[in-house]
Order: structure tokens, then C-alpha cells, then sequence
């Protein structure tokens, strides 16, 4: 009896000192080791993500929730800013500075420009307008701007001031008397009270011929010169 009651007494103090040791070892991880059950314990609480395209509203993904599933709305990306395609109408205004007249016209879409949003489409004007083309140069180019900008439609603005040409006129004769006539020779611009044999002969004969007066100075200075 006295060797069951020891052996008895072993075995409950060998139970206790092994409870005490793993007791001891889990309070122990746990002050080394404080975040270890932390994420344990968020891991148990996170519900569980079900990846599956939800119903009802939008897009999104399901997830489950107390055994409940619920739709969880993702953004949709923020749509591309429109750019220029082939299809794109590109249309030219043309304003003459001089006159104030504006012409229009749809030309064909340069290669260069497809695939260019507005932004991009603005640095090409800014380029062309520090070197522009030759043809626009003799026409009177002085400046380009972008009027109107979508995926639709494109309207390039051009400005132009063409240089004034010189009126010119023609001296000829009607009845005796000099007329002075317009560059078309058709359209009478004074009609004077010269007479033509007033005038030395060299001069009758160029006035005969038609004399042509360079613009509105030298009419002027050949009026005071031979007017009664």
C-alpha cells in the first residue's frame, strides 16, 4: 500500500508540475510575443472573403458576414479623357483680320494629331504656330487656336491678315475730258474736268493708252497739278 501511495503521489506532483511548466510557457510566449494572438484572434473574427461577382448593384466582390452575404460596391476607374480617332470631324475656320469674314471648311484629319486629347492637341497648335507652313505664310498667317475639342468633333481656328495690294488707277479719256478709272479699267473712280488737249502731247498720248497712276498719292498730286 505504502509503495501505490507513493507511486500516487509521483504522479499527481509530476501532473501539477507539468500543468505549472505549460502554464507558465504560454504566459511567457505571450509577453515575448503580444501580437502573435492578437492576429489570431482578428484572423477568427475577419469574415471570410468569397471572391464572386455580386448581384444587384454595380460590380464588386461578396463577402460573408454572421452567414449573411453583403455586396461590396467597387469604384469603377474614372474614364479616359476622349481623344482624336480617324472618325474624328476636323473642320478649319478661316478668319480674315482685314474684312472680318470667316470661312469654313472639312478637311481630312492630320495622321499626326489622331490619338491626342486636348491637352497634347493644344502643344501641337502651340508648335505650328511658332513655324507655320509656307502656303499659310503668304496668305498672312498670324495665329492658330483650338476653337472647339471632342472625341467627335475638332475645330482648328486660323487667323490671317492678308496684305493690302496697292489700289492703282488708270487715266483714259471719254468726251475729251480725263477719266480716272479703277485697276479693272471698267469701274470709274473721279471723273475730272481735264481736258485732254490741255495736256502736252507726250502726256495725251500715255493718258490715250491709259496711264496707269500707282496709287492714291500721285492721283492726288497729278489732279493738282492739272486741274483748272
Amino acid at each position: 500500500m505504502k509503495i501505490i501511495k507513493r507511486i500516487s503521489l509521483f504522479l499527481c506532483m509530476s501532473g501539477i508540475m507539468f500543468g505549472a511548466g505549460s502554464y507558465a510557457a504560454i504566459k511567457a510566449e505571450q509577453f515575448f510575443y503580444p501580437n502573435k494572438y492578437e492576429r489570431m484572434e482578428n484572423a477568427v473574427q475577419q469574415p471570410a472573403q468569397i471572391p464572386q461577382t455580386a448581384g444587384g448593384n454595380g460590380t464588386g466582390i461578396l463577402y460573408q458576414d454572421g452567414g449573411k452575404l453583403k455586396d461590396q460596391v467597387i469604384e469603377t476607374a474614372v474614364e479616359k479623357a476622349p481623344v482624336i480617332t480617324a472618325d474624328t470631324v476636323y473642320l478649319i475656320e478661316e478668319v480674315n483680320l482685314s474684312d472680318g469674314t470667316v470661312q469654313e471648311r472639312e478637311e481630312e484629319i492630320p495622321v499626326k494629331y489622331i490619338g491626342l486629347d486636348r491637352l497634347a492637341l493644344i502643344e501641337e497648335l502651340a508648335a505650328y504656330d511658332e513655324n507655320p507652313a509656307l502656303s499659310d505664310l503668304k496668305l498672312g498667317f498670324q495665329n492658330i487656336e483650338l476653337s472647339s475639342f471632342s472625341k467627335d468633333r475638332v475645330v482648328i481656328c486660323k487667323y490671317y491678315r492678308p496684305e493690302k495690294e496697292e489700289e492703282g488707277f488708270y487715266l483714259m479719256v471719254a468726251d475729251h475730258f480725263v477719266i480716272v478709272y479703277e485697276k479693272d479699267k471698267k469701274t470709274i473712280h473721279t471723273n475730272t474736268d481735264i481736258l485732254l488737249e490741255s495736256l502736252n502731247e507726250e502726256l495725251q498720248t500715255e493718258i490715250i493708252r491709259g496711264k496707269y497712276i500707282q496709287n492714291e498719292q500721285e492721283l492726288y498730286n497729278f489732279l493738282e497739278s492739272y486741274s483748272s
